[in-house]
């Protein structure tokens, strides 16, 4: 960075964070996943960590609209509620709360304090949560890993000649330190000869912090890091731990989670509770799974209940049980009810989505797991949900029980038209190189409406104009709904085709019927399929094969 914030973060700096720590978490997964002995060995922690912080980052982007220049008060809102929201297993709880601790700290820190200061003691104060978060501290874990990149940054950050870069820079060093150490600590750790997996996921992203801030580390200088041994562990680690983990998220009164720690400590282990202002989210590991749940609801309104067997879990992993799975199925992200009813009709699997509220990787992780299929097609249909669909799918295929292929669909039309080419007798390439192929070749476009005054590659706007777009760029401004629509239909005619659809949107008044007899008329040997699509914001889109 060429200049340094001084009174408050950046969010420019977070985001480009959010970016490189998720795609780093990625990067790391199967190795953090191979670290993982404890609490139970069930070989999930890279991958939870990954979906915890992909979800905060989703957070944050959908708060800010990705604008550097944005609220940064409101992305990180965004960002701690999500990471609650969609914090997965222990390490992903805990996770959660060192990064809602963090960013709590920066949204009420005084205006005027000094960036070095104020990041030091916004992680502290996330360490300091996290350690109030979970039921029975165990140091050589997480925990251990954090305390010591936040007194390294403390101390750094006393001396006033200390830039942000030298401060979080020693915080991800001291980490590192700290994490090799931890086989020293944690018996269970030294058995297995590894570190501590999820501290290891800690140092990933304090990593990326340092590189977001700094610009300097990279992920090959990352890679030169001392090596850590990853052994698959021998015998049975988790002999006499509780049979099951229960998550689930709760609705309640800050004054009842004291009493609901309480009922829930004696019934296992790895208890975690996290969260505020009405909503937690709730870790741990018992056998009684019923007292669990009734724990929760005397505390309030549990929901979004998961339940993990580690026995199975664990057999699993190790045994890569491919028979579970058979034959192929797609999963599509629709963004409108009409759309849904279509991409069901024909057989899909589908993701509701919608203008601000896309789906994150772990709803499409869990949507291609619900399939049971051992070959999968996911059509993302919209070209900000293409990057959390190919990390999804490269999750869900370390389990080795699935393949998943995305399409490149960056169109709601793009995935009707591939999927209604869509065979599940070719074989799976084969499949794919069809659907991928008729997607591309689907010139697809669309018509809304302005919300505020913008300069467009069409010319200027103002509020109520009506817009035309053209494979995601704006193409024409006008005023009459009807006007627009038929020249950016035109447009796409032009390149030649004989299939027009059109689907209408949630507040059509009869565009696509009106647009349909302009084509019947105009272009008679061209064939003209009406949908109902219901989608928002867009009153009618358009593709051309």
């Amino acid at each position: 960075m060429s200049q340094e914030p001084t009174s408050s973060f950046d969010l420019g700096v977070f985001l480009r964070f959010a970016d490189l720590a998720t795609e780093r978490l990625g990067d790391a997964r199967e190795e953090i996943n191979a670290l993982n002995v404890y609490p139970v060995p069930d070989g999930d922690t890279g991958t939870n960590m990954f979906l915890t912080m992909s979800a905060a980052r989703d957070g944050l982007v959908k708060a800010t609209g990705g604008d550097p220049k944005g609220d940064l008060r409101a992305g990180l809102q965004g960002f701690t509620k999500e990471a609650l929201l969609g914090a997965r297993g222990n390490s992903g709880v805990i996770l959660a709360q060192l990064l809602g601790g963090f960013a709590s700290y920066v949204v009420n820190a005084p205006p005027a304090m000094r960036a070095t200061l104020l990041w030091a003691h916004a992680l502290e104060s996330a360490t300091n949560a996290s350690y109030a978060a979970v039921g029975v501290p165990v140091e050589g874990t997480i925990l251990t890993v954090a305390r010591a990149a936040s007194e390294a940054a403390l101390a750094a950050s006393v001396h006033p000649e200390h830039r942000l870069g030298h401060v979080v820079t020693r915080a991800a060093d001291e980490a590192q330190k700290a994490l090799e150490l931890t086989p020293e600590q944690l018996p269970i750790l030294k058995q297995a000869g590894v570190v501590d997996a999820g501290g290891r996921g800690l140092v990933v992203i304090l990593d990326a912090v340092a590189t977001a801030v700094t610009g300097r580390v990279t992920v090959d200088e990352l890679r030169t890091r001392k090596a850590i041994p990853v052994p698959m562990p021998t015998g049975d680690l988790t002999a006499g731990g509780p049979a099951y983990e229960v998550m689930y998220l709760l609705d309640a009164e800050d004054a009842e989670i004291p009493p609901l720690r309480q009922r829930l400590a004696p019934l296992g282990d790895s208890l975690v509770v996290v969260g505020g202002d009405g909503l937690w989210n709730v870790h741990v590991h018992v056998d009684d799974v019923g007292a669990a749940l009734e724990a929760g609801i005397e505390a309030g309104r549990p929901h979004r209940v998961r339940v993990t067997h580690f026995a199975e879990q664990i057999d699993a992993g190790r045994e890569k049980k491919v028979a579970r799975r058979h034959g192929r199925k797609v999963v599509a992200v629709a963004a409108g009810p009409g759309l849904e009813a279509l991409f069901g009709e024909s057989g899909a699997i589908v993701v509701p989505a919608a203008p601000g509220r896309r789906p994150s990787v772990g709803t499409l992780v869990d949507a291609i797991n619900a399939t049971a299929a051992a070959e999968v097609v996911l059509l993302p249909n919209d070209a900000d949900t293409m990057r959390a669909a190919e990390i999804a799918a490269r999750t869900a295929e370390e389990s080795g029980e699935v393949r998943v292929a995305v399409i490149p669909s960056q169109a709601q039309v793009q995935g009707l038209a591939a999927l209604a080419v869509h065979e599940p007798g070719r074989t799976f390439d084969q499949d794919v190189l069809e659907m991928t192929a008729t997607a591309r070749h689907a010139r697809h476009g669309a018509i809304t409406i302005a919300a505020k005054q913008a300069i467009t590659m069409a010319g200027p706007c103002e509020p109520g104009d009506v817009l035309g777009v053209i494979a995601g760029d704006f193409a024409a401004v006008g005023q009459d709904l009807d006007v627009v629509a038929i020249d950016i239909i035109e447009r796409l005619i032009a390149g030649g085709g004989d299939l027009v659809t059109l689907v209408a949107g949630e507040y059509d008044d009869g565009l696509a019927a009106r647009c349909a007899a302009y084509l019947e008329t105009s272009h008679p040997t061209v064939d003209v399929v009406v949908y109902d699509g219901g989608q928002e914001r867009y009153p009618l889109l358009v593709s051309v094969e």
